[in-house]
């Protein structure tokens, strides 16, 4: 946390999750509207018309939305190819700092989980990849993996926004300016704060250094602050370091840390004015915004208060929880970002999850069944809860007679389908996946080594972060086994692209309809109250699903 001393833990959280929220206040608007002149701009920079030309690309032709999604799992795909030869032929490359090529499994493993913006890592990342592999593969992988959820979420609200035509936009023109106009510009400014903080950049080998107790540690450094800088900003999270954020090359000091929970957070929470401008009514981008901001705060103070108060018998015995996180930040601190850090699809971590409280650990569980939409990542936050919002809508006409409408566009049956698969298919990942893991006493002897409810929450915990892009785990969860490699990248995939595909065959259905004239019978949905009906949808629909597994899990150890 903040220096705060001679204040109770109490009012050192209160401060900090306070300077935090006046800090995203204070961009959220200049920030949302930049963001809605960058997708709604007619004029092209000079170094993206070269782009196109160098790429065959008419920046002028929109696509229809099948063409679009072709547009998106072609470029993922050639993404994952090319990050997987980057790995595997390393030690043919500079930089390499004399480590071999990454085995298939992991590379294979590595190149999905970069490009799906999940960014698991089952290998130390200090000892197994070189700089150029680093700098070249994973760092453009946290920019242009970002970029993608963000076209996305933009064509969803073109969707609503344009009537009775086919196209959605250009996803090439949508990826290019994404990362051109926003995240390149934000990523510098943020590179260079974390370098003012103590942020390691250099191209150094294996250093030797003198500890405080007089021996000698061998720490790698590298161009970590450019990386740390869009591992956050673009809700990626995969770390330089085994220790991610925790290490002190990458987290020196308390406010670096928290200066790293604002940057994973400002671009989810500023995506509501966007969307707010660009549908045409700021009090849209307001309510949406209200229920990510409920939802968001809801968990910090959970989080926070299960780690603060430290419930348990060893935690009351040691007089804190603080096994497994860094005393320069400390409880409070800790919970914020483990809060954040799911809440978003980010999962940095500034502590061991592992090591987190019973119900600490179940809130950052929680987060990521909830589908990481409180705000969620840089596009698929929005996305995920306008999906959301749609469902909303058809269970309050349902429940008033009245026909099932949003920002003009009639929800019917094909729209309620796509939707329905969509809620759908994230929890059949996680919890199937869990099952075979627990089922087949091979593989959970194998990868789990606590018995009893923790190492349940152990595989949920893996395979909620894997099937919900988040990249967090619980260390104790043994993922470098060949199967986990194989059954934790295809979560990924379809836990990215299947919901995606979704969306995209769902924003080309409401762009194809005829625009519903506003009637009284119509469902207003920009007043606290629908934002209130979004917030319980997004509660129950995750409650609904995931609740027998969480009893089993987290809740039954915590009430031990």
């Amino acid at each position: 946390m903040l220096p705060t001393t001679g204040l109770s833990d109490s009012a050192a959280g209160f401060l900090t999750v306070a300077a935090l929220v006046a800090a995203l206040a204070l961009v959220h608007a200049p920030l949302g509207d930049f963001m809605a002149r960058v997708y709604t701009s007619e004029r092209h920079l000079r170094v993206e018309r070269v782009l196109y030309r160098a790429a065959g690309i008419d920046p002028e032709a929109e696509q229809r939305w099948p063409v679009y999604a072709r547009a998106v799992l072609g470029f993922s795909f050639v993404s994952v190819l090319f990050l997987y030869a980057f790995q595997r032929l390393q030690h043919w490359l500079p930089l390499s700092l004399g480590f071999p090529g990454v085995p298939a499994p992991t590379a294979w493993n590595t190149a999905i989980s970069f490009v799906t913006n999940t960014n698991w890592q089952s290998y130390s990342g200090e000892s197994t990849m070189g700089h150029l592999v680093q700098a070249a593969g994973l760092a453009v992988q946290n920019f242009t993996s970002a970029a993608v959820g963000m076209a996305v979420a933009v064509a969803l609200v073109r969707g609503f926004t344009r009537h009775r035509t086919e196209r959605i936009g250009s996803f090439w023109v949508d990826l290019v300016r994404t990362c051109v106009r926003i995240l390149l510009p934000l990523a510098l400014v943020a590179a260079v704060v974390m370098l003012l903080g103590g942020v390691v950049q250099n191209l150094s080998g294996p250093t030797a250094y003198t500890t405080v107790a007089g021996g000698t540690q061998t720490i790698t450094g590298g161009p970590i602050a450019s990386q740390e800088a869009i591992k956050e900003l673009g809700t990626n999270g995969g770390g330089f370091f085994n220790a991610n954020s925790a290490h002190p090359f990458e987290g020196p000091t308390a406010w670096v840390s928290l200066f790293q929970v604002f940057l994973l957070l400002v671009i989810p929470f500023s995506l509501p004015r966007t969307f707010g401008r660009l549908v045409g009514d700021k009090r849209h981008g307001l309510a949406v915004l209200g229920v990510m901001g409920v939802l968001w705060l809801g968990s910090v103070t959970l989080a926070v208060w299960a780690e603060v108060t430290g419930a348990g018998a060893v935690p009351q015995a040691a007089g804190a929880a603080m096994e497994g996180k860094e005393v320069r930040f400390g409880e409070v601190l800790t919970g914020l970002f483990g809060a954040s850090t799911t809440a978003t699809s980010t999962g940095a971590v500034n502590g061991a999850h592992d090591s987190l409280t019973a119900a600490g650990g179940g809130v950052a569980m929680l987060n990521m069944m909830l589908g990481e939409v409180s705000p969620g990542g840089t596009g698929s936050g929005l996305y995920g809860l306008l999906v959301l919002a749609v469902i909303a809508v058809f269970l309050a006409g349902l429940m008033v007679g009245r026909t099932p409408e949003l920002l003009g566009k009639k929800i019917g049956r094909h729209e309620v389908a796509l939707v329905a698969l969509y809620v759908l298919a994230t929890p059949t990942l996680l919890l199937v996946g869990a099952a075979l893991t627990v089922g087949v006493p091979s593989l959970l002897g194998a990868s789990v080594q606590q018995s009893g409810a923790h190492g349940l929450s152990e595989v949920l915990y893996a395979y909620a972060s894997a099937a919900n892009n988040n990249g967090s785990a619980f260390a104790g969860f043994g993922a470098a086994t060949d199967y986990q490699n194989v059954a934790l990248a295809l979560a990924m995939v379809f836990g990215r692209f299947v919901p995606m595909l979704l969306v995209i065959a769902l924003a080309g259905r409401l762009a194809a309809q005829a625009p519903v004239p506003v009637t009284a019978g119509t469902l207003p949905t920009h007043t606290p109250l629908f934002a209130s009906l979004v917030t319980v949808v997004v509660i129950v629909v995750a409650g609904l699903t995931y609740f027998p597994a969480l009893a089993l899990a987290p809740i039954a150890e915590a009430l031990s």
